[in-house]
């Protein structure tokens, strides 16, 4: 009986994570104690700060070591202790060894102080954890009564709140004066205007089969969900309603801000915004265009996430997420997922204007205006392109 050759050994589909976000005092703990009693989340591992901050005692069975406690759901509820990257490595180190129970999915509850850029960098762009692990999503919570003044003082909360494909409004219940109903009110219209790809959930409906399974896969790992991912029916709804509604100072009109006090601004910060083509592009016009913006404006970027036809391969469109100046490996899907062949893009940006993604797009791929005559000599220029480039 031959055994298998471990250097042809192929690694195991890797394991979806999701990060659970959201500022001090906001209600993800609470969220996330009802979701460990949920059984879909059977199989799981739980990845929090600190124990001491998450009551877990009604949930405890069995201490495995200093560092992991099977819940009586099924799932490991792990303390993060150090590097994410050591934890993580360690813990699917663990499960290959069989010294923990196999486990199908991965938490990780970040404080609520935390910039949830530098935890994607690392799911996204280590070379040993892109391989063992897939984003499945960034859920976000915000409290229904300070959940507004909260992302109008803190940066931390703003950022959360733009990268999240999922947003739970907690607390929604204590919303009982007609001050707070307004305040709540407010606060949709806010995060919608933030984020508007994202799903917003009352924390009542915010089980484990609305919040999870957010990726680019379904769990069987075979059926896009390319178009639910990228939401972006979202910012034409919003496109049409502004244009409707063009007389509101508030409002944006054809993309592009109108007025200065345009809610979609954030004090000039944080745009939302999907860039849409018709027109197949050239992989090395849109390599050069990602590596533009990552290289020179990557802070900037706090998410892109889009679906791409390529000239070369028109019927198998790419599939692209970023954050920052950091990509995830591109897919190339076997299909369109829907009739809509677009090319579409979902942009989170801060302190960059809609514009210059706009006017870059077009320099780079065929649509330069006048005064933009380099673009035919850029995407013409072997020496222009990054080497080892992400669709190489």
């Amino acid at each position: 009986m031959s055994e298998t050759n471990p250097l042809t050994r192929k690694p195991p589909p890797p394991v979806p994570l999701s990060l659970l976000t959201g500022f001090l005092g906001a209600g993800k703990t609470t969220l996330l104690n009802r979701l460990l009693k949920d059984p879909a989340l059977s199989d799981t591992v739980v990845l929090i700060n600190e124990f001491g901050e998450i009551g877990l005692d009604h949930l405890l069975v069995e201490t495995v070591d200093d560092d992991m406690i099977l819940l009586s759901s099924g799932c490991l509820c792990c303390s993060i202790r150090g590097d994410l990257i050591t934890t993580l490595t360690d813990l699917m180190r663990r499960r290959d060894n069989g010294r923990i129970k196999p486990f199908t999915r991965v938490i990780v509850e970040t404080t609520g102080l935390a910039d949830p850029a530098p935890i994607l960098h690392t799911i996204m762009y280590h070379p040993y954890l892109v391989l063992r692990y897939r984003l499945d999503g960034v859920v976000t919570v915000v409290d229904a009564v300070n959940g507004l003044a909260t992302l109008k003082a803190h940066d931390e909360a703003l950022r959360q709140a733009a990268v999240a494909d999922r947003l739970v409004i907690a607390k929604s219940d204590l919303a009982n004066t007609p001050e707070r109903v307004e305040a709540l009110a407010l606060l949709r219209r806010e995060l919608r205007t933030l984020n508007p790809a994202a799903r917003v959930l009352d924390a009542s409906e915010a089980d484990a089969a609305h919040l999870l399974d957010a990726g680019i896969y379904a769990p069987d790992g075979k059926t896009p969900q390319v178009r639910a991912w990228l939401n972006a029916e979202a910012f034409e709804a919003k496109h049409d309603h502004h244009h409707h509604h063009d007389h509101d100072p508030g409002h944006m009109h054809g993309g592009r801000t109108q007025n200065p006090q345009d809610v979609n601004r954030h004090d000039a910060a944080i745009r939302a915004f999907c860039l849409t083509s018709d027109t197949p592009v050239a992989p090395a016009a849109f390599e050069l265009f990602l590596d533009f913006l990552g290289k020179m404006h990557g802070p900037k970027m706090l998410r892109l996430k889009g679906i791409v036809a390529l000239a070369d391969d028109p019927l198998r469109p790419v599939v692209v997420h970023g954050v920052q100046h950091v990509f995830h490996p591109p897919v190339r899907l076997d299909a369109w997922p829907d009739a809509d062949r677009r090319t579409r893009l979902v942009f989170i940006l801060r302190d960059l204007p809609q514009s210059f993604v706009e006017d870059l797009w077009g320099a780079l791929t065929g649509g330069a205006a006048p005064d933009q005559p380099d673009a035919a000599a850029l995407r013409g220029n072997p020496l222009a392109m990054p080497k080892g480039g992400l669709l190489g």
